[in-house]
């Protein structure tokens, strides 16, 4: 199945969110977290709808603890929304798409 979200790593994180042009959403997550997974489906939908507003990434904290290090994040899923470079938003845990999308437009 195709996805808009995109898999960020630790190397690859200033590019695609801190010199991005568009708001980024990084999802952190993990494969053993199950609200992380019910977060995906969510996720996915609003990479395709907002396409050229938003930018959906992922990164795996096991895999690249660099960056979820840097943030301070201690408990997945986490949310960070960042424009212009800087961390604009944070949620915490899996929430319903309706919720998400109403704390993020006021970012977009």
């Amino acid at each position: 199945m195709a996805t808009d979200v995109i898999a960020l790593d630790d190397a690859r994180f200033q590019q695609e969110v801190l010199e991005s042009p568009e708001p980024v959403l990084v999802d952190f997550t993990a494969t053993w977290c199950p609200p992380c997974r019910a977060l995906a489906p969510v996720l996915d939908a609003l990479a395709t709808d907002y396409r050229g507003r938003l930018k959906v990434t992922s990164l795996d904290v096991d895999a690249n603890p660099e960056t979820a290090q840097h943030y301070g994040i201690r408990s997945v899923p986490a949310l960070l929304l960042f424009k212009e470079g800087k961390v604009v938003r944070q949620l915490l845990g899996a929430r319903p798409r309706a919720k998400l999308e109403q704390e993020l437009l006021t970012h977009l």
